[in-house]
Parts: structure tokens; C-alpha cells; sequence
């Protein structure tokens, strides 16, 4: 027996935010002194280092459930199977229902309780849980996905990635340019077919790096409301992820028993394009080998950073064959990877 993913899907929202549109922002320091350079500078720079040229935002009525929703009919869809079926829905999030303008984030009932009402699943045997565990959220859900199912706890799982990072961006931090919304999900089932999951990793570093990404106040000190936003130290987490996700992704491969040359693609969390290349490229001198042309597919130049769902929309996109000259293909051998707050880290070999 195998566990192997049989249907995706995913949303990809329709508001599109370009750089330029951040022309016009007042960005301020942490300190909320001003930043001596134009927005157009800003900008530029900004570019330069993420790769990001344009981002995605979900229209003010939608809400994180309701692109989970659609991501998941979707991939049920794909799989051919019926929803009742599905013992386990687990959906990976960090800041719940954010509604358009609101102080607050919503999580009860969970994410994944109102998937579950809005698929109307009615089998009480298909259990709901939400899964807060940073960008990494989306892969740590389907590990324990494959747990379940390698255990007889379950034949057959959704694990769903979804955010709207743009309900809790600082409008006057450079950083909130990295962020957007986005939703990806899977079917994992148990199968008679070869390949399937391989083998994972998992890693949480807190001595030091817990709060590395965290929720802080806005960086104009003339507001004051309690609103919270997310906020992160770059430059500590670009370190971090340069030290130990190639050292993950060694283990985690070695663990498969797959050889490095067999690999095929590396589909890593769309954080940083240049983080995940400096990435990439430090695994592949693990084995004293360079980083093969075309191994890392990329989204973030138009998709941003979504979070939990860049992988699976990744993943989602190259299937679909959505992604230009990018394809996977049966038999394949891919690692799925990401890190993200917590600080988490976490990796799968997965042969298609």
C-alpha cells in the first residue's frame, strides 16, 4: 500500500495588486521615523530581492473559509470521489476569518468545521480540525494526513492551505508588499500504486527563533487602535532558512533512500525568490552538485507569498499544466518544502 495525493485544486483570487500600487503608501520604519528614499526605490528593491511583481487579494465579501471552500470542491472534484467518503478534513491556516476592515479574526468554529458545512458533508464521521503551524502548515497537515491513513485511523483525507494575509498587512511596512491571499487543497488517500509519500521531516526551532514572525502593532505611531498585524525580523529568518532547511531537506532525502540525481522538482514554499534559490542551491552542495536549470518552479513574481497555500497551488498549477514549461510526470520524484513561523520546518519526498 501507498498514500498518495488524487485530486487537487485551488484558488487563485481575482484582485490584482501591483507594485505600483504601493507607489502612493507611506512606508515607515519600525520606529515610525520615515524612510529616506522614494516609494519608487522601495519598491524596486523590494523586487529585486523577492521577485515579487504583482500580488493576489480576495474581494472584500470573501472570507479565508470561503476560498478554502472553493479550493477543496475543487480538488474533490479532481479526485472523482464522493464527499461523504473523506474521514478527515484538516485545514491549515494562521489567522482564521478575517472579515474586510475587522480588528479581529474569527476561528470558532473552525476553519475546517465551516469547509465541512459549506461542502454539506453530512457524515458526523468526518472529522474537522484546523492546523496553526506557520507557512509550513499546508505539508505538516498532509505528514499527519499520512499518519492517519498508514495507521487505519483514516482511508481518506482533505488537507487544505488557505490565508488572506492581506486582512492583517501593516499598509505602512515595506514588508506587507511580500504578503497575499491564496488557497490550495488535496485528496490523500491509501493506494494499490507504487510511490506515494517517501518520507518527511519535520523541525521546530523556538530557543532562539519563536518569534521571528509574530503579530505587532502598526509602524505609525499616530495610530492608536489595538489592531495587531503580522510583522517579521528578515534578515534572522533569511539566516535561519540558509542554515537549516538544506539540512532538512538532506535528511529528509536521505531518508527516502531516493538519490539526489532522481530528483525532479522542488516545490518550496514561495517566500523569497532569492532565499529559495540560495536555498536550493546550498541543498544541492550538500552533494556537491549544482542546482539543476529548472528544478524550483516559481508563482511568487505574480501569486506573492500566500503562506500554507503556495505549495499546494504550486503543486495544483504545474499538474493543470498552468505554469509555462513546467510539467510533472508519473513516476516523478518531488520534494515538497517550506518553512515559516514557529520557526518551522518541514519537508517531503513524494514520487508521483
Amino acid at each position: 500500500m501507498s498514500i498518495k495525493i488524487t485530486g487537487t485544486g485551488s484558488y487563485i483570487p481575482s484582485i490584482i495588486e501591483k507594485n505600483e500600487d504601493f507607489y502612493n503608501h507611506e512606508f515607515l520604519n519600525a520606529d515610525g521615523s520615515t524612510i529616506n528614499s522614494s516609494n519608487e526605490i522601495i519598491v524596486e528593491k523590494f523586487k529585486a530581492i523577492t521577485g515579487i511583481q504583482e500580488r493576489r487579494y480576495v474581494k472584500d465579501e470573501l472570507l479565508n473559509s470561503d476560498i478554502a471552500f472553493y479550493a477543496a470542491q475543487k480538488a474533490i472534484e479532481d479526485a472523482k470521489i464522493d464527499k461523504e467518503s473523506i474521514n478527515y478534513i484538516i485545514v491549515a491556516h494562521n489567522y482564521g476569518d478575517v472579515k474586510h476592515n475587522a480588528e479581529q479574526s474569527d476561528t470558532v468554529p473552525s476553519i475546517a468545521s465551516r469547509v465541512k458545512h459549506l461542502l454539506k458533508i453530512e457524515n458526523p464521521k468526518c472529522v474537522g480540525y484546523d492546523l496553526l503551524f506557520g507557512c509550513p502548515g499546508w505539508i505538516e497537515g498532509v505528514i499527519q494526513a499520512k499518519a492517519f491513513i498508514a495507521s487505519g485511523i483514516a482511508k481518506r483525507c482533505l488537507v487544505i492551505g488557505s490565508e488572506t494575509l492581506s486582512r492583517v498587512i501593516d499598509k505602512h511596512d515595506r514588508d506587507s508588499m511580500i504578503y497575499s491571499d491564496g488557497a490550495g487543497a488535496i485528496i490523500i488517500e491509501e493506494s494499490n500504486e507504487k510511490g506515494g509519500i517517501l518520507a518527511h521531516e519535520t523541525a521546530t526551532f523556538t530557543l532562539d527563533e519563536a518569534h521571528f514572525i509574530y503579530f505587532g502593532e502598526t509602524n505609525n505611531l499616530e495610530i492608536t487602535d489595538q489592531r495587531k498585524y503580522i510583522k517579521m525580523y528578515g534578515r534572522k529568518i533569511y539566516e535561519f532558512a540558509l542554515t537549516n532547511v538544506p539540512i532538512a531537506l538532506k535528511s529528509c532525502l536521505d531518508k527516502s533512500g531516493v538519490s539526489i540525481k532522481d530528483v525532479k522538482k522542488i516545490l518550496i514554499h514561495q517566500a523569497n525568490e532569492k532565499m529559495d534559490d540560495a536555498i536550493v542551491k546550498r541543498f544541492y552542495k550538500l552533494y556537491d552538485m549544482d542546482m539543476p536549470d529548472g528544478i524550483m518552479p516559481m508563482t511568487i513574481n505574480t501569486l506573492g507569498n500566500s503562506s500554507v497555500a503556495t505549495v499546494p497551488t504550486l503543486y495544483d498549477l504545474i499538474l493543470k499544466r498552468k505554469l509555462e514549461n513546467q510539467s510533472i510526470h508519473k513516476g516523478d520524484v518531488i520534494i515538497f518544502a517550506s518553512v515559516g513561523a514557529g520557526m518551522n520546518i518541514n519537508a517531503i519526498v513524494y514520487q508521483y
